[in-house]
Formats: structure tokens, C-alpha cells, sequence
């Protein structure tokens, strides 16, 4: 073979992965592919634990394929770039969020909605265009398509910042897309968790008037206090959620759980919205009354394109919008999933990849 026919050399990696459903994280070396002309090679400083990872690595959702290197809450450094990269140069700080490519061809592709390409690839346990299997953040650093990098205003902590790169759009989108971004709107969070807690602060940044909408009246005081929402309803409370009734725009609805959706839908004005960013693992059961009489809508956002991304974080930065996270270190992350399981973080883990993941050395030695 010609020397000019011969790959590159791929880069070695550390990670952390699950090997079986079981979900336990260990050390593990891959190799990342080498940075093509298009592509940008991370450092990876920080990635945040979403709750997706979890399903993910318990392969709850049947699609697992191991191992598998979670994590797709990226926050790092560039290191290297390609030679027709020209959005980004070494040393900048950048983010990766769900996805690290498309076809970049089709109709949703071209007007910026590469979250609804068909040939999405998402940042891990997803088949590249190469035919491996992608790895996600836990681990030292990612070699991406430009497209698919954000950049992070020099304003923006890189540990807080990461989990408003999946979190953060997760929430910003539905609210852009369904009106609810304009002053004086009354929006209603469900569930204060790691995407609700985002939601109240993008609301507030929009302007809105914004409600908390809880099944555990304990959090009354994080909602108003820590989150400034403006109210809060306890929903299992019949005289609040009486009194709430007709009164909201738009519902962000964060829950993974089922539950009876149907009071919730009360709550909302004629024509307003409920939009679904949950995944709750059984069949929504909505009595058709509870929609068709006063115009209501019941709709679904999953995350958003590159460029509402990139508008996402900035306004973040602007407006001083961040997550508010618990930094773990890598030899924590199992604990991590164990509290995440029954809702013990406040409100988003976030792993020091960067003083904390031992190199591909150290690893392949355990």
C-alpha cells in the first residue's frame, strides 16, 4: 500500500463503560477515529449524567449495544481541527450535546432540524457512518463534525454550561416552538428535576410568569426560593390545583413518570399547550374531552437543531441561565447512578472528566 493510501492513525481514548445491562461502569481504552477534514477533536473537560444515560446502560429501552461509553452532555477544549473546519481553531471551548452527525442532506437537515433527520447519529451507542458503534462522553476526548460542536460564550462555566447541552435544548425548543417564549406568558413546569429546575430558568429569561407544578409539596420552597419561580402547585393539593385551573399558556411537562394528565390539561387556558419532554415506559391514557373542548394541544419536542443550540446557550449566557450540579469524579460514578435512580441530585451530576478519568494506560491496566 502507497503511504498516501494508508489511514490515519486513530487516537486512543479513556472511558468509562457499561458491558452489560447491569449498567456498572469501569475503565475501558478506545480508539476514536483520527480528525478528518471536517472534524473537530475534543478534549472533553466535563460531561454531565442525564437520565437517558441511565435507561441507557440498564438497556431499558431495548437497544443497547455493548459496551457502550454514555454521555452526551460534552464540555471541553479543542484540540485539533481539520482542514476545512473553519467555525472553530485549537484552544477554543466548545460543547457536544445528543447528536454528532446526520446526512446533513434532507429537508429537515437543511432547515436546521437535524434532531429530525432520519439519519441522525446520536453521540453514543449509535452506528457512525463508518460502521462503528459511537462512544459517548465519559470518557477523554471525541473527535466530531463541525456542524454538530457548539460554542460556549467565554461567560459560560464549562461544568454548569454541559448539561444545558442536552437539558437545556431539551426545554428551550418547546418553548420557542410553541409561543411561550414571549414576556408575560404564564408557564407551567412539571416536575422539577434536572430538565424542570432549566425550564424555570429559560422561562424567567423569556419573561414569563412561571409556575411549578409538583407532586411533592417539599419542593415549594426550591421552586420559589432557590429557582425564583412565581408560584407553585401542589398537584395532589385539590384547592391549588382548583385555583390554578385556566390559568397557564403552556405546560413544559418533565415527568417520566405516568401519571393522570388529564387534571393537568385543566390547568391550562383555551388553546394552550401541554408539550411532553418526559418519556414516561407506558401509554399515555388522555380522555378526548380533556383536549377537543377548549383547543387544547397535547404535543412532543425531543431536543433541537444545531443552530437553536447554539442560540440556546448564548441566551443562556446572556441571561446567566446554568444548571445547578453536584461535580463527581470519575471513581463516583456508579454512586452517581445510584442516586440518580431514586432522584437524589440537585438537580444534575457532572463528571471532571478533565482532573479525574485516568489515561488509556491506567485503564487498560485494570
Amino acid at each position: 500500500m502507497d503511504l498516501e493510501q494508508r489511514p490515519e492513525p486513530r487516537k486512543k481514548a479513556a472511558g468509562l463503560a457499561a458491558r452489560d445491562a447491569s449498567g456498572h461502569l469501569s475503565p475501558i481504552t478506545i480508539d476514536r477515529r483520527s480528525t478528518g477534514d471536517d472534524d473537530v477533536a475534543i478534549k472533553i473537560l466535563y460531561c454531565g449524567i442525564c437520565h437517558s444515560d441511565l435507561h441507557s446502560i440498564k438497556n431499558e429501552w431495548k437497544s443497547a449495544v455493548y459496551p457502550m461509553i454514555p454521555g452526551h452532555e460534552i464540555a471541553g477544549v479543542v484540540t485539533e481541527v481539520g482542514k476545512s473546519v473553519t467555525k472553530f481553531k485549537a484552544g477554543d471551548r466548545v460543547g457536544v450535546g445528543c447528536m454528532v452527525n446526520s446526512c446533513q442532506s434532507c429537508e429537515s437537515c437543511n432547515n436546521g432540524f437535524e434532531n429530525h433527520c432520519p439519519g441522525t447519529i446520536f453521540t453514543y451507542n449509535s452506528v457512525d457512518k463508518d460502521g462503528t458503534v459511537t462512544y459517548g462522553g465519559y470518557s477523554s476526548m471525541v473527535v466530531v463534525h463541525e456542524r454538530f460542536v457548539v460554542r460556549f460564550p467565554e461567560s459560560m462555566p464549562l461544568d454548569r454550561g454541559a448539561p444545558l447541552l442536552c437539558a437545556g435544548i431539551t426545554v428551550y425548543s418547546p418553548m420557542k416552538y410553541h409561543g411561550l417564549n414571549v414576556p408575560g406568558k404564564h408557564v407551567g413546569v412539571l416536575g422539577l428535576g434536572g430538565l424542570g429546575h432549566v425550564a424555570v430558568k429559560f422561562a424567567k429569561a423569556f419573561g414569563a410568569k412561571v409556575t411549578v407544578i409538583s407532586s411533592s409539596p417539599g419542593k415549594e420552597e426550591e421552586a420559589l426560593g432557590r429557582l425564583g419561580a412565581d408560584a407553585f402547585v401542589a398537584s395532589k393539593n385539590a384547592d391549588e390545583m382548583r385555583a390554578a385551573t385556566g390559568t397557564m399558556d403552556g405546560i413544559i411537562n418533565t415527568v417520566s413518570a405516568n401519571i393522570p394528565i388529564a387534571p393537568l390539561l385543566g390547568l391550562l387556558k383555551p388553546n394552550g399547550k401541554m408539550i411532553l419532554v418526559g418519556l414516561p415506559e407506558k401509554p399515555i391514557d388522555i380522555p378526548p374531552f380533556a383536549l377537543v373542548l377548549r383547543n387544547k394541544t397535547l404535543a412532543g419536542s425531543c431536543v433541537g437543531g444545531m443552530a437553536d443550540t447554539q442560540e440556546m446557550i448564548d441566551l443562556a449566557a446572556k441571561h446567566g441561565v446554568a444548571a445547578d450540579i453536584e461535580v463527581i469524579g470519575a471513581d463516583y460514578v456508579n454512586t452517581a447512578m445510584e442516586r440518580l435512580a431514586r432522584a437524589d441530585v440537585r438537580y444534575r451530576f457532572v463528571i471532571d472528566i478533565g482532573n479525574t478519568l485516568k489515561d488509556p494506560a491506567a485503564a487498560a491496566a485494570e
